[in-house]
């Protein structure tokens, strides 16, 4: 049996794995969130982005392996049969991720940055159907890709080493 390249195959990997994801979405999500609000980029608005990234990194650090990913993996189970393609289920992941984290994470970038208020729910309206679209394709197309090429970068690594460590016994 081949063992799949593209993802982890255990919980360092899927830690460094979704560490990758988080960062690279929290740090989009983040900075065009902040600039959309502030409608400039100076170094003010900088800072803030700066202050507020590591908030949000460990929020979605937590929110994605203890929430959303749990429900979007048993989302995949029903809408996916085992014989279905790498491609298929992975798609589907990235759908039912992004479906929560983009909401979930509107939400408190929201109270994160404004506190809460009655306008919460109307901006969460307007906010969440962008930012979602936004992750999706960031995701489809850039995000997940680099995760995936440095975990068959990293599985490469594994395996020339296990080899090399074979040949010398």
């Amino acid at each position: 049996m081949k063992l799949e390249t593209r993802l982890p195959r255990n919980g360092k990997e899927g830690a460094l794995y979704g560490g990758i994801i988080c960062t690279l979405t929290v740090l989009l999500m983040t900075t065009l969130s902040i600039i959309l609000i502030s409608e400039k980029l100076d170094g003010n608005v900088v800072l803030l982005i700066l202050k507020t990234l590591p908030i949000m990194w460990i929020i979605a650090m937590i929110m994605e392996p203890v929430i959303v990913g749990p429900i979007a993996e048993k989302l995949v189970g029903k809408f996916t049969e085992p014989a279905d393609s790498f491609n298929a289920k992975i798609l589907f992941r990235i759908l039912f991720t992004v479906l929560g984290m983009s909401a979930c994470m509107t939400l408190i970038g929201d109270i994160v940055g404004n506190g809460i208020s009655s306008e919460i729910f109307s901006r969460f309206l307007t906010n969440w159907p962008r930012n979602f679209l936004i992750v999706l394709i960031a995701e489809s197309l850039v995000i997940q890709p680099i995760a995936r090429f440095a975990m068959v970068k990293l599985h490469a690594y594994q395996d020339k080493k296990n080899y090399a460590s074979m040949l010398t016994k």
